[in-house]
């Protein structure tokens, strides 16, 4: 990527840490859901200088897309969902707004998003999260009817109990979050959000996994919420790596989307892999880096992570660029198939 690019990423990203005032102008008098049309662009070739290599440590890539449209609320995911089949998508912004799509294919390759529609975040009183200081919406979690969303910079997740019954019209209420007597930093709060699968004995718990809010050795805090007291695990942070997202793969076992950055060289992102079971109070976890890429291939500021099985059974990962708004940076949609 060339040195205007960099530098404009560099921009975007640090801009991101002072739009607090924009955002909460932009939603005085959101508008209600509305239908939206995207534009895609394919990307045939996740690394440009090599077309014909498709195999990224564990990963094979399958597509991706570039994503654009004129609403203005469209653009800065940070956190996805897939249904079950892949067929239909759910990301938040970190302007507190919804997006769902129809995930549209050709054979196997991603080929556009249909029946898009964006709409505020909405929380107890119906009013968008945004217009109340919870703008900076960063993760998400779908699982039984229930959604549940992280708020950055005000360290607060609100559950929607009826996100399965009233979608984009569900309203969320906030649940006790255990920092204890460390507070995350402004800018380095909640980043990913997981329910714990079977079968682990704390299948079940909501996992939140701060982007960098560190301890005293200077491994990310993650919390443990829901089942029993709430307890703290930690994440090992190596070559200054912050966490953006989570997913699972079939067995159970954590993949965390990790984004790298600087001014000058832009960034870089990694997915590792974390035995399931490695996941417990006090714990410090780590595992292998099972793909990582820089910006000789066609990556944006990656934030959000999903995962869901196609129809011949392989586990697909989907991972999506948050665009900070900046026209010189991107929103991708890229797809990889598990090969581990």
């Amino acid at each position: 990527m060339d040195r205007r690019r960099v530098l404009g990423l560099a921009g975007g990203l640090a801009a991101a840490g002072a739009m607090p005032h924009l955002a909460v102008a932009q939603q005085r008098g959101v508008p209600a859901a509305a239908d939206i049309v995207v534009r895609s662009f394919p990307i045939n070739a996740f690394m440009p200088s090599d077309n014909g290599k498709t195999r990224f440590g564990q990963l094979e890539f399958r597509g991706g897309l570039e994503l654009q449209s004129d609403h203005a609320a469209f653009g800065g995911f940070s956190s996805i969902r897939m249904d079950a089949a892949g067929q239909r998508l759910t990301a938040i912004s970190d302007k507190g707004q919804w997006l769902t799509a129809h995930v549209d294919t050709e054979g196997a390759k991603l080929s556009g998003l249909s029946q898009a529609r964006m709409a505020p975040i909405l929380g107890p009183n119906g009013r968008p999260l945004a217009s109340t200081g919870n703008w900076d919406t960063e993760s998400l979690w779908i699982e039984g009817g229930t959604a549940w969303i992280g708020v950055e910079r005000t360290h607060r997740i609100f559950r929607f109990d009826t996100f399965g019954r009233d979608g984009l019209n569900a309203r969320g209420a906030p649940i006790p979050v255990p920092m204890g007597n460390n507070r995350l930093p402004s800018n380095r709060g909640i980043e990913a959000l997981g329910i714990l699968p079977r079968p682990s004995p704390l299948a079940g718990t909501l996992l939140a996994v701060s982007e960098r809010g560190l301890n005293a050795s200077g491994d990310i805090r993650a919390f443990l919420i829901g089942r029993g007291d709430p307890a703290e695990v930690f994440v090992k942070r190596t070559n200054d790596f912050d966490v953006t997202d989570l997913a699972f793969l079939p067995n159970g076992d954590l993949l965390l989307l990790e984004r790298w950055f600087s001014a000058w060289r832009g960034v870089a992102f990694r997915i590792r892999r974390i035995d399931l079971a490695a996941i417990r109070a006090g714990a410090t976890v780590d595992g292998p880096i099972v793909m990582s890429a820089d910006m000789t291939g066609q990556i944006d500021n990656m934030e959000g992570l999903a995962t869901h099985r196609n129809a011949e059974g392989e586990t697909i990962l989907t991972v999506v660029s948050d665009n900070n708004f900046s026209f010189l940076q991107r929103t991708l949609l890229l797809q990889f198939a598990w090969k581990g």
